[in-house]
Formats: structure tokens, C-alpha cells, sequence
């Protein structure tokens, strides 16, 4: 009974280390819409640097490229500086 709540205390423990790495790798270059708004503080960051973004009509369309990607096809909606901000944000939370 002792290994098995050991056990399973050190995987608790690496399921916690794993969302925290998640938290640190998420990218506005690389990382899918989706997977930022996933969590609350990646959606509180899209919205507040790109609002409207995750309530668009579009979304379940574009949702799973990357900003970076969605960009070019914005016709200028969002900008370099609004994905600097973005990235900054999500540095954030993985210093948490």
C-alpha cells in the first residue's frame, strides 16, 4: 500500500512538472490556437492581446495553426507588435 501512494504521489508530481513545462513552451510562433486557450491563463492572454480572437466566427477553422501562421491571412488584424506582446505574456506563465 506505501509503494502504491509513493508511486503515485511521484506521478502526481511529474503530471505537475509536465503542465508547467507546457505552460513554458507555449509559443504564439509555433504553438496551436487551442492549445494557448486551453488553459485559463493562455486564453486570458490571447484575449487580452488579440480580443475577439477566440469568439470569432472563424475559430473552430483556424484554431489549430499557430498564430504565426494565421497572421498572413489576417489581412493585417494581427500585428508583429500584438504577437511580441502575446509571447511575453506567455513567458509569464511559465515563471510561475
Amino acid at each position: 500500500m506505501k509503494k502504491l501512494l509513493t508511486a503515485g504521489l511521484i506521478g502526481l508530481s511529474m503530471s505537475f512538472t509536465a503542465l508547467s513545462a507546457f505552460a513554458a513552451a507555449l509559443s504564439a510562433d509555433n504553438t496551436p490556437i487551442a492549445d494557448i486557450a486551453a488553459t485559463p491563463a493562455g486564453k486570458a492572454a490571447l484575449d487580452k492581446n488579440l480580443p475577439g480572437l477566440t469568439t470569432h466566427g472563424a475559430y473552430e477553422q483556424f484554431k489549430g495553426m499557430s498564430l504565426k501562421q494565421v497572421q498572413p491571412l489576417s489581412g493585417g488584424a494581427i500585428t508583429d507588435a500584438q504577437l511580441k506582446a502575446l509571447q511575453a505574456d506567455l513567458d509569464k506563465l511559465g515563471k510561475k
